[in-house]
């Protein structure tokens, strides 16, 4: 029997608000140093390619304080090995279900009650792997799109406080332009 977490029982984690914060240098020796990590509870899993994505791995660019990672998982079955080696140092998995996104397995590393890191693991050949890459580096080479996509999050994460997913769906277009068009 499988038992579904309702809402009201999820922990205060999973429903905090949307809060976007000035871009801090240290993301990116924060992501080094989780990835370091995950390297050495995961290596025997022969997991070991990670890569830093999203908001914060982009410099100047303002973001939810929490570090977004990718790593390659070679199968889904997996999951119950990876949750022993992650579970013990503050990491929470997401199970497909109510995550609703069947390309990844979703994982939550929780600091002080908040969300501090996000783990997107995907098997190889993922297209969202490459298109997540590309997007930073595009980013990453254009200060002129991260000072749109800041204003464009601001505007977001104010009309959507309480939606992450409403939020994180608002940004899809200028997203896929981005990724499409090369805006």
């Amino acid at each position: 029997m499988t038992v579904h977490m309702q809402p009201e029982n999820w922990p205060k984690w999973a429903t905090e608000s949307v809060e976007i914060v000035e871009a801090n240098p240290m993301w990116g020796l924060q992501a080094q140093e989780e990835i370091r990590q995950l390297r050495e509870l995961l290596q025997q899993l022969n997991i070991h390619r990670f890569e830093h994505i999203g908001s914060t791995s982009i410099p100047g660019l303002p973001a939810k304080p929490i570090i977004d990672l990718m790593g390659e998982v070679q199968s889904w079955e997996d999951m119950d090995l990876i949750a022993t080696q992650l579970n013990p140092v503050g990491w929470n998995y997401v199970p497909p279900e109510l995550d609703g996104r069947d390309y990844r397995r979703f994982w939550v590393r929780v600091k002080d009650g908040k969300r501090a890191v996000h783990l997107h693991l995907m098997r190889p050949g993922e297209e969202r792997w490459d298109r997540q890459i590309q997007f930073r580096d595009v980013l990453r080479q254009r200060p002129d799109l991260v000072e749109v996509y800041a204003a464009l999050k601001a505007k977001l994460a104010d009309e959507n406080k309480d939606d992450r997913e409403a939020y994180t769906a608002a940004k899809t277009d200028f997203i896929l332009k981005v990724l499409d068009e090369g805006i």
